[in-house]
């Protein structure tokens, strides 16, 4: 039945059963529209997206040259601080939570994603 078909039966509806019933007609007529409207929306979403969910993951994972750029930029990072911590002749037990930190940094921005499908 098409969206103007329910409408005409929502109408006729009301003339047969008089003001009393309108709030069920018309909580009953949007009802349906919402789930025509539900039913549209997802042939739409279906059709531009055939690949679905993992079109999305992938998209949500770092690009393969942002991890490359993270890993760049921490081995220098880590080398200048363990450089600076040498030179400066502080305390070496520092090093160990600088590289750990960068580890873990490096780690939870790269997540389990290996880049593969």
């Amino acid at each position: 039945m098409s969206t103007g078909d329910e409408l005409r039966a929502a109408v006729g509806a009301r003339r047969d059963l008089g003001p009393d019933f309108e709030d069920a007609i018309v909580e009953s007529f949007l009802d349906k529209m919402g789930q025509e409207v539900d039913r549209r929306v997802d042939e739409r979403l279906a059709a531009a997206d055939p690949k679905g969910k993992k079109a999305k993951q992938q998209q949500q994972r770092p690009a393969d040259g942002q991890r490359l750029a993270l890993a760049i930029v921490s081995m220098a990072l880590g080398t200048i601080l363990t450089l600076a911590v040498i030179m400066g002749q502080k305390e070496m037990w520092v090093i160990a939570p600088i590289w750990f930190a960068i580890i873990v940094v490096n780690g939870i921005f790269s997540g389990n994603g290996n880049g593969k499908g």
